[in-house]
């Protein structure tokens, strides 16, 4: 009877061991499953999320209120809401409208008028500071003082971590081949830099005829090692920047200012073709919005190379990006 019981306890303890392990045998191989569908399932958003163009806003300011309630912009204020302040922006609303939009970093300016600061270099680099990483910034200087333009664009690249100058010809009411701007690009030059500027007629009451883009010619025959970038896409004379932006390799245009619904014809077939690693996106944020800046995207026609350069690839490599 000892023996019997005994090999009856051993048989059910075996049978009993059997069924559990079998039991945690496939508990484990669900699990094994279920890791392996969670790791494709990763697998297929990261990969549909690195699909997503980079976007990079070429043309923004992050605005100062003696910039934007400045009597220059009175005749831009009768048709747009976007330069009315009653108070300073913050810089987390700038990143809120970026976010809105998708895009991923915005290039800001210092805006230097003759003898009047409007948005100071050092005011971009607190905003730059302020934004981890979301805004990048463009220093600025006062033509008008030639002896102190190269120490100042010095200090915006060497201290600061600029990546670009931008002065506009219509602020100080001379075309981009008057002398005074000469020290600038002899600077960027030196520094390895971009030269960003407006080309195209002004929406304030200032003279258009310093904004056409032929002028740019002259300075990049003069300065074939300098990189341009002109914004706001030369209307009227957009065939006029599309020929200067073809004939020189340093030459580059932006769409800022312009929502793509009011993108000249001319300037969509080049985006296309011939000009895809010659445009950049720009908003001209606040005077338009990313969101607004965007829409009618996809009638562009793009595909897929040419929608990633013009969004952002080409910005990355002309301002040398990290």
């Amino acid at each position: 009877m000892q023996i019997s019981s005994l090999k009856y306890q051993v048989i059910r303890f075996s049978t009993c061991s059997f069924s559990i392990l079998r039991h945690m045998n496939l508990n484990i191989s669900n699990i094994q499953i279920q890791r392996r569908n969670s790791i494709k399932s990763t697998s297929v958003t990261t990969n549909t999320e690195s699909k997503r163009p980079m976007i990079i806003d070429a043309w923004g300011q992050h605005v100062t209120l003696r910039h934007v309630q400045d009597p220059i912009f009175d005749s831009l204020r009768r048709w747009t809401k976007g330069l009315v302040y009653n108070e300073a922006p913050s810089v987390s609303s700038t990143i809120a409208a970026l976010d809105a939009a998708g895009i991923d970093r915005m290039l800001i300016s210092a805006w230097y008028a003759p003898n009047k600061v409007m948005i100071s270099n050092e005011e971009v680099f607190e905003f730059v500071r302020q934004s981890n990483g979301r805004l990048v910034g463009i220093g600025s200087v006062d033509i008008t003082r030639p002896m102190l333009v190269m120490g100042e664009i010095r200090q915006c690249v060497e201290k600061f971590g600029f990546k670009a100058i931008r002065v506009l010809p219509w602020l100080f009411q001379v075309p981009p081949t008057d002398r005074r701007f000469y020290p600038v690009y002899v600077a960027c030059c030196e520094l390895n830099i971009p030269f960003c500027t407006q080309i195209g007629h002004t929406g304030p009451l200032m003279p258009s005829e310093v904004g056409r883009p032929i002028y740019l010619d002259q300075v990049a025959l003069d300065f074939p090692n300098l990189t341009i970038i002109a914004g706001h896409i030369g209307y009227p004379w957009t065939d006029e920047a599309i020929a200067v932006a073809s004939k020189h390799p340093n030459v580059y245009i932006d769409t800022s200012a312009y929502t793509i619904r009011r993108y000249p014809t001319t300037l969509i077939d080049y985006i296309r073709d011939n000009g895809r690693k010659k445009v950049l996106f720009g908003t001209n944020y606040p005077m338009i919005t990313p969101v607004k800046a965007l829409e009618g995207l996809d009638d562009l026609g793009l595909d897929e190379h040419a929608r990633a350069l013009f969004l952002g690839q080409n910005a990355v490599r002309v301002f040398h990006l990290n």
